[in-house]
């Protein structure tokens, strides 16, 4: 059956940048043909994190803790995260951001759901960027550049 899989046969993908985001992992959404719900499988090394400390306009996230422990940051606050736990992630601005962090000496395990809702706006906090796509195209941007009129540039 095509819309049922096995984590242990999935082929996971190698990613690091800097120092501080590693992961392996795979996007299982595809392969189980579903169509409105992304599905991910992380397994994040000790001391990495896979992603940004950010937060949707658009896409709501969960987060299904397979193995492991870790750190959960949310808005501006910290919590213990460990296997079992389901992380709620909704639409909103800074107050819910997010980033799981993998603080312990054991690899971090965990499944990640999302709505595909485009177009989808995501803020980053600690960089100030914001980033805006929609599957087709994709724009990133600074928020310290401030706003801009909307007829600015209009003849």
């Amino acid at each position: 059956m095509k819309n049922v899989i096995n984590l242990d046969e999935v082929k996971l993908e190698d990613f690091a940048k800097g120092d501080k985001f590693a992961s392996r992992g795979a996007r299982i959404g595809p392969l189980l043909g579903a169509r409105q719900l992304g599905y991910s499988y992380d397994i994040v090394p000790p001391g990495k994190r896979a992603c940004p400390f950010h937060s949707h306009r658009s896409q709501e996230e969960m987060f299904f803790i397979l193995s492991g422990t870790g750190t959960l940051r949310y808005g501006g606050e910290t919590r213990t995260i460990r296997a079992g736990d389901i992380i709620c992630c909704p639409v909103g601005g800074a107050e819910t951001a997010h980033q799981i962090v993998n603080d312990s000496a054991e690899e971090l395990r965990y499944l990640s759901i999302s709505t595909m809702t485009d177009p989808e706006i995501c803020e980053y906090p600690d960089s100030g960027k914001i980033i805006a796509y929609d599957g087709k195209w994709r724009h990133s941007t600074e928020a310290a550049a401030g706003n801009v009129d909307y007829w600015k540039g209009e003849v």
